[in-house]
């Protein structure tokens, strides 16, 4: 029996709905297995120290100047309430790219394809990948858009905002020692330069800040 490339290999498929679907697949792996879950021990680690810091009272500012004081833990805590919400805001995003647009073939229609084809390829999916994966009870809005991988984005831009933030008021704060603010000292992870070997940067912000941007 001959095998036909379009009769038997790529038997009711087609790339307009596949990629689309791998797009979204790929996103949600990235997302369940990496992001959400260091952005959960971001957040953890910042509610464990910031449990030790509710008797030290800093300046607060505003445009870089002095303002009224808050307690460290306060501060901290906001930052920490920020990564909770991205990661409310993530798994939102997520609903939508779970729902693939599989079986709608070439335009939506499902021409060529078993009518079971999507949603035995998401039952698959799931099993495979622990992420409930489901078919788009819209197959044309599914091939002919990138509206969720769009929205995602976004809320991705909006963490890398909120994690800037955060790297910039370390730096900020441990600013010095003697001519900024030194209001905290980061752990020393690297020697300083090579002109000036008694210098140590704040690495792990400034990593963090690179990332973001």
């Amino acid at each position: 029996m001959a095998v036909h490339p379009n009769d038997h290999v790529n038997l009711g498929q087609s790339s307009n709905d596949v990629i689309p679907a791998a797009i979204h697949v790929s996103a949600c792996l990235a997302l369940h297995n990496d992001l959400l879950p260091a952005l959960e021990r971001l957040c953890a680690a910042l509610a464990d120290r910031a449990a030790g810091l509710s008797d030290i009272v800093k300046t607060g500012r505003t445009h870089l100047m002095d303002a009224l004081p808050l307690r460290l833990d306060q501060e901290m805590g906001a930052w920490c309430t920020q990564i909770k919400k991205s990661i409310q805001r993530i798994a939102s995003g997520m609903q939508h790219l779970r729902q693939l647009p599989l079986g709608g073939t070439a335009v939506g229609t499902g021409v060529t394809t078993h009518p079971d084809f999507g949603q035995r390829v998401a039952v698959l999916l799931s099993r495979e990948t622990g992420i409930d994966y489901v078919i788009n009870t819209d197959l044309f809005e599914g091939i002919a858009t990138q509206d969720a991988a769009v929205s995602m984005s976004g809320q991705l831009k909006t963490l890398a905002v909120s994690l800037m933030k955060i790297s910039n008021d370390l730096r900020w704060m441990n600013s010095g020692p003697l001519a900024g603010l030194g209001e905290i000292t980061l752990p020393v992870l690297q020697p300083g330069s090579s002109i000036m070997p008694g210098k140590v940067n704040p690495v792990i912000p400034e990593a963090v800040a690179m990332v973001c941007a």
